[in-house]
């Protein structure tokens, strides 16, 4: 699947009309997760492809490992960064359930 984010009110967010979310914002960890992968892409602020995947594909750079869900979204940690962040119940746009793991890759547009 791909997204294309960017920064909006001093986070980083995207829209996806195909499942009506429309500058849905990364929160809690995750804005610094995605400013670490994207600091060798040009101008990413203004918009960079973000793949993503519950399985591995080629070429992904982040894997992000499921820990715990709460009452309305779940958490996922980053080995790469040792950071965790929270993913909103968006995710559930994408996933009948929170994958165990989450494999993702940055690029420029």
């Amino acid at each position: 699947m791909i997204i294309e984010p960017y920064r909006y009110a001093g986070t980083w967010v995207f829209d996806d009309p195909r499942v009506r979310l429309e500058r849905e914002p990364f929160v809690s960890g995750i804005p610094e997760m995605i400013d670490d992968m994207v600091k060798d892409i040009p101008n990413a602020e203004k918009g960079f492809r973000l793949l993503f995947s519950a399985q591995p594909f080629p070429d992904y750079t982040h894997k992000l490992e499921w820990r715990r869900g709460d009452q309305t979204g779940n958490w996922y940690y980053c080995e790469k960064y040792d950071k965790e962040g929270w993913l909103c119940p968006g995710l559930f746009k994408y996933y009948d359930e929170a994958p165990k793991e989450i494999y993702a890759k940055a690029e420029k547009m």
